[in-house]
């Protein structure tokens, strides 16, 4: 068994010791900013599986999304129609909640992908791979050249989880009204 394997093993596994250093691990993220670069990923084969290699121009954030129901604020005075719904239902999930947040922070770096590192009772944390647009190692890369030319994808909907978010993972037989989305192809709303 390779070394990613071990590591994917001990991810998916529940031994004590591994909980252990996760609780101790989130109670330092807890500290840190919302928004923090790091220089390794944290799960190095969740990464490299999806798209990571270590080169210039390839940067990983962890971004923390706070969980719960999206309130709108209190309803202070008048008996209004728009004051009938005060819980707001979004179609989006927490991971592209936080693509987004990450690019926005960096906003010359385009969204490759992003994966779940933890989750507690106020928040959960992602990180995200970022490619910046204008590295030179990047723009020669046959790969990384595709990715970096579809300007605005987190924001499109076209990354992994905005496309989850979005029904279209199947194909085929009972996804004909999920395409080109819910809302055009008179299928269900999210």
């Amino acid at each position: 068994m390779g070394l990613y394997k071990h590591v994917k093993n001990i991810w998916m596994g529940s031994s004590p010791e591994f909980k252990e250093f996760q609780r101790k691990r989130m109670t330092e993220w807890r500290s840190q900013d919302t928004t923090v670069r790091i220089v390794k990923p944290t799960r190095i084969d969740k990464a490299r599986s999806l798209g990571y290699r270590a080169k210039q121009g390839v940067i990983v954030v962890r971004q923390r999304v706070d969980r719960g129901g999206r309130m709108r604020p209190s309803i202070r005075s008048g008996r209004r129609t728009a004051h009938n719904y005060q819980q707001k239902n979004l179609a989006k999930n927490y991971q592209l909640v936080a693509e987004e947040r990450a690019n926005e922070k960096f906003p010359n770096c385009e969204v490759l992908n992003s994966y779940f590192v933890g989750k507690d009772g106020l928040s959960a944390w992602y990180e995200i791979i970022l490619l910046d647009r204008t590295n030179p190692v990047i723009q020669k890369d046959e790969i990384y050249h595709g990715i970096i030319t579809q300007t605005g994808r987190v924001y499109r909907g076209i990354t992994s989880a905005a496309r989850k978010s979005r029904g279209l993972r199947g194909k085929g037989f009972g996804y004909e009204k999920s395409r080109p989305s819910n809302k055009a192809a008179g299928g269900h709303a999210n």
